[in-house]
């Protein structure tokens, strides 16, 4: 971060922790000196070598996709990229979230502030504007493939910089036209390349990686959290959780998730206790081995998004310097689609394994109430919000298969394999919703079974959590509607901030 206030495009690499700053302190966005210089210095070139191209260069003097041996001339370049980025706004299904539309907008930017895709200063600085001013083109979550980059919505989000397509700001849909108009911009006329720039580009799917990362290392937190809150519910043992018992396996997350569970367990009366039982089931047992995959799957996918982020990803790219213009295949969403797919398979395993210690929580053993309520029969107590995380993991199952497996030929065979890379990022979104569901059951459900095992207390960080939730859900004597408790306790994670002491 530059300062507290303003961030600086093109004064560092991004990193998704960066990034959540960046969000979270609702922090302006400026564009660097040297970033200016590093797009002049490319423009100008650009505009040059217009002059004397001797031969067609894809994008630039030419059509797009199946249509790039079609010459155009040079008094038709603006006219064509304007064209471009009206017939290929194609996005279509559901509204972007404003926070990934922002993402969008903040990624792309910094994409051109490298100085290889022929932009002008003028456009990198009215996206910047469109973002500190948190005017949210309307974007709709479907339409890309993922291998001419993410044309389709990147083609909606940069509507706008020349009069057309649809905002919203402050609450109200409205033109772009009326936007530019309200802030008293003109249109951005947009040069040779420009529109291509714009357009090509894997900033949709990284948009959607990079929150969904955010909220993936959040729920991992959570996860560990109130896992070992069901331990102590259960009962557990914390054997299983001994250093050296990681180091003879010496996995990163394993590691890293045995060390976590024995810092929120100590001082715990619970955990001390002699037990009588000398082994617990593999969703308590293996929870540094399961936890700590899904950590360094995890760790994987942040180490290639943080590549990708990073990454001129627009085609075709121009070397000033080298006096190169290439036309390649950066924008591809290969690399980024399988990770995804990755992710969502990992993050589903979280939810996997915390529905199997709700499912143990309620079995009525080691001293716990069949269904975690006094009086069982007369009441079905926690019975039936197993069956909806049971539900929702089953859901989840269908959305770990991996998207990246198909692809769909377009435009007329010269895109004849695409990544799908797009279904990938945003069915992460619905992955997490759900994990969000079975985390709140799971803290259900273990603050229920801790609460039976008094006068014994828990650790100090486990009270901790235990008296703020008990202030919004209470203990559970006698049958209530359950939805409501569901929704409290989500309520309750929207505001928490899991911090391991």
């Amino acid at each position: 971060m530059n300062n507290e206030n303003t961030y600086a495009i093109g004064s560092g690499l991004l990193t998704y922790d960066i990034i959540e700053q960046i969000l979270k302190n609702d922090t302006k966005l400026t564009l660097s000196e040297e970033a200016k210089d590093k797009i002049r210095h490319c423009r100008e070139y650009l505009d040059k070598k217009e002059e004397d191209f001797s031969r067609p260069v894809y994008g630039v003097t030419t059509g797009f996709g199946s249509l790039c041996d079609r010459t155009i001339s040079k008094e038709q370049l603006s006219t064509l990229q304007e064209n471009l980025v009206k017939s290929h706004s194609c996005s279509v299904g559901t509204p972007v979230d404003k926070t990934v539309v922002k993402l969008m907008l903040l990624l792309k930017a910094h994409a051109l502030s490298m100085g290889f895709s022929g932009v002008q200063v003028e456009t990198v600085q009215r996206i910047l504007d469109f973002y500190n001013n948190d005017i949210y083109p309307v974007v709709y979550d479907r339409g890309s493939l993922g291998a001419s980059g993410d044309l389709a919505p990147l083609a909606n989000l940069f509507l706008p910089l020349i009069g057309e397509g649809m905002v919203e700001y402050k609450g109200e849909r409205m033109t772009g036209a009326e936007v530019l108009a309200k802030f008293g911009w003109a249109p951005i006329r947009l040069q040779s390349k420009e529109g291509l720039a714009l357009l090509n580009g894997t900033q949709f799917m990284s948009a959607n990686g990079i929150k969904a990362l955010i909220d993936g290392w959040h729920l991992v937190n959570c996860f560990d959290l109130f896992g070992a809150m069901s331990l102590e519910a259960y009962d557990g043992r914390i054997e299983p959780f001994y250093d050296c018992l990681q180091q003879v396996r010496p996995h990163r997350g394993q590691i890293e998730t045995a060390e976590v569970f024995r810092r929120i367990l100590k001082g715990s009366e619970i955990i001390e206790h002699e037990k009588k039982h000398v082994q617990d089931p593999y969703s308590f047992r293996c929870i540094p081995q399961v936890h700590g995959a899904v950590k360094d799957a995890m760790h994987h996918v942040t180490e290639v998004l943080h590549t990708e982020i990073n990454s001129v990803t627009d085609n075709p790219t121009v070397f000033p310097d080298e006096d190169l213009v290439l036309s390649g295949g950066n924008f591809h969403g290969e690399p980024i689609a399988l990770v995804f797919d990755y992710m969502g398979v990992a993050l589903h395993e979280l939810g996997n394994i915390s529905e199997r210690r709700v499912a143990q929580l309620i079995l009525g053993k080691r001293g716990l109430p069949e269904f975690l309520v006094a009086k069982p029969g007369l009441n079905s107590g926690f019975m039936i919000p197993q069956y909806a995380a049971a539900s929702v993991v089953s859901q989840n199952k269908m959305y770990a298969w991996p998207a990246s497996c198909d692809s769909i030929v377009s435009s007329n065979g010269q895109e004849d394999l695409v990544s799908m890379g797009a279904n990938s990022a945003t069915k992460l979104h619905k992955i997490i919703d759900n994990l969000k569901i079975i985390v709140a059951i799971e803290l259900m459900n273990a603050a229920q079974g801790i609460d039976f095992r008094r006068p014994l207390k828990s650790s100090p960080q486990i009270e901790k959590v235990m008296t703020a939730y008990r202030k919004e859900v209470p203990f559970v004597e006698d049958d209530v509607v359950m939805e409501e408790y569901i929704r409290k306790t989500q309520d309750f994670l929207e505001h928490f901030d899991v911090v391991i002491e």
